[in-house]
């Protein structure tokens, strides 16, 4: 399970629209019923669900007139992540018997973004898709997509002051808002709690530092064969600029010259370089997983595997982590640096500007981003819920379900920053990760990577500015 592809597998959108522009659509959704996912290969799923003749009455009475036909929807995400799905769409089918929404499932971010990329440049794309905000821009640069706008202002039911501010501003380009998110998750640090108390550490605090981390790191790296090999890593985080980012923040750096229109990286000198520099030793002090043991065994399959004490990751491997019998396990903020920082992580439901049957794209979203949509998916973990009343209420606080600690993930909000929103932002990032990785595993010097990144970049960087 690898939600965030090397370069080589999460291509640029912007490049492979102008590669497959008569590449075919999205396959005709299947009216199967669901099924376990598994491999690489996309699945399509239909969910349906049935009512009693009541519940059927009811909500034909409160359902927009008129709404008919088909929707497709597109997602990413292992099979823990497609229930979630599942459910919101058998809760929009429930409360709007008639029309039907067909999943189309991809297991991956990368083939997604391929699979996305295809059906616009065929003239064929989904209804609806979910995506990242750090990948929408270049969709929204080439008005592809339908705004939200302007829906969610004429919308009965929701209003822009219902969400976080800083979710929202995640989605608008030019000014205008493009897509509803889903969520407005952050990094955090997932730990097996068993082990720390086994070698007994104490739990990361609210406030634990860079040394407070490193030092719990090195005490649960261990060799518990005694053949002289590592085989419990105290740490995993994958070397990528989402990752490197909030290190950067919370040293008091930047990682581009002006967020709004950067120009290029800054992370040669000074504070940046410092907190890049801290990464970098992580894999140098032995307490992450040697290059070998990542591309064997991603981070969260180690940690659920009982492989890694600690691994950094979204809210949306909670679902997955639901599943782990073997241990408990909770989650903590970033340590912090010199500040707090956190990085915000969030998707969000878009619809496309060809969609043929927008009045039901939109009663889809509207329903899957409204109280009772956000908060079935909230009961099931997937996501930090963008609307305030479901976030501050028990379908995502409950104690009883793991994580425990699930208001950390509301009480970072403030500290939340983003990359920037560019239409060539996938394609920047693809090359930034690429040369990390060469630095972390060691295979060249830091300093010559931050260099390739940043030279290799400038024509990107002043490409998506300009389109701003």
């Amino acid at each position: 399970m690898q939600r965030h592809k090397r370069r080589g597998m999460a291509v640029s959108a912007l490049v492979i629209l102008s590669m497959i522009a008569s590449a075919c659509g999205p396959e005709t959704p299947s009216t199967a019923q669901p099924t376990a996912t598994t491999g690489t290969a996309a699945t399509q799923v239909t969910t349906e669900a049935t009512a009693t003749s009541a519940a059927t009455a009811e909500a034909t009475a409160s359902s927009p007139a008129g709404l008919t036909g088909s929707i497709s929807f597109q997602v990413f995400g292992d099979p823990a992540e497609l229930n979630v799905f599942k459910e919101v769409v058998a809760g929009f089918n429930k409360a709007h018997p008639g029309p039907t929404v067909n999943i189309i499932h991809v297991p991956n971010q990368g083939d997604h973004m391929s699979k996305i990329s295809a059906a616009f440049a065929s003239g064929d794309p989904p209804d609806v898709f979910l995506i990242n905000y750090r990948r929408f821009g270049q969709f929204a640069a080439k008005k592809v997509i339908e705004p939200a706008g302007p829906l969610l202002a004429k919308s009965t039911t929701l209003k822009e002051d219902m969400y976080y501010p800083q979710v929202l501003e995640a989605f608008r380009y030019k000014g205008e808002l493009q897509c509803i998110p889903q969520n407005i998750s952050s990094l955090a640090v997932y730990y097996n709690k068993d082990m720390f108390k086994a070698k007994n550490v104490a739990e990361p605090a609210a406030d634990w530092t860079w040394n407070d981390f490193l030092n719990t790191a090195l005490t649960l790296t261990q060799d518990t064969n005694g053949d002289g090999k590592t085989d419990v890593y105290g740490a995993a985080i994958e070397p990528q600029i989402i990752r490197v980012a909030p290190f950067v923040w919370q040293n008091g750096g930047e990682i581009v010259d002006n967020p709004d229109k950067p120009t290029t990286f800054t992370l040669k000198e000074g504070p940046a370089r410092e907190a890049v520099q801290f990464f970098m030793d992580l894999r140098t002090q032995g307490v992450v997983p040697t290059e070998a043991e990542a591309k064997a065994e991603d981070g969260e399959t180690a940690f659920m595997n009982g492989r890694v004490a600690m691994v950094f990751q979204s809210r949306a491997a909670t679902p997955s982590f639901r599943e782990i019998k073997g241990f408990q396990w909770d989650v903590a903020p970033l340590p912090m640096g010199k500040q707090k920082a956190s990085i915000l992580h969030s998707d969000a439901y878009c619809i496309a500007a060809a969609s043929k049957n927008k009045d039901l794209a939109w009663a889809f979203v509207e329903y899957a981003q409204g109280v009772e949509g956000q908060t079935i998916a909230a009961k099931l973990g997937r996501t930090v819920p963008s609307l305030k009343s479901v976030a501050e209420s028990p379908a995502f606080l409950d104690p009883t379900q793991s994580p425990a600690n699930s208001k950390m993930f509301l009480d970072i909000i403030p500290t939340m920053k983003l990359v920037p929103v560019l239409s060539t932002w996938p394609k920047i990032e693809g090359t930034a990760n690429e040369e990390l990785e060469q630095a972390f595993y060691k295979l060249k010097s830091v300093d010559d990577a931050i260099d390739m990144m940043t030279k290799d970049t400038t024509e990107d960087f002043a490409q998506g500015s300009s389109e701003k």
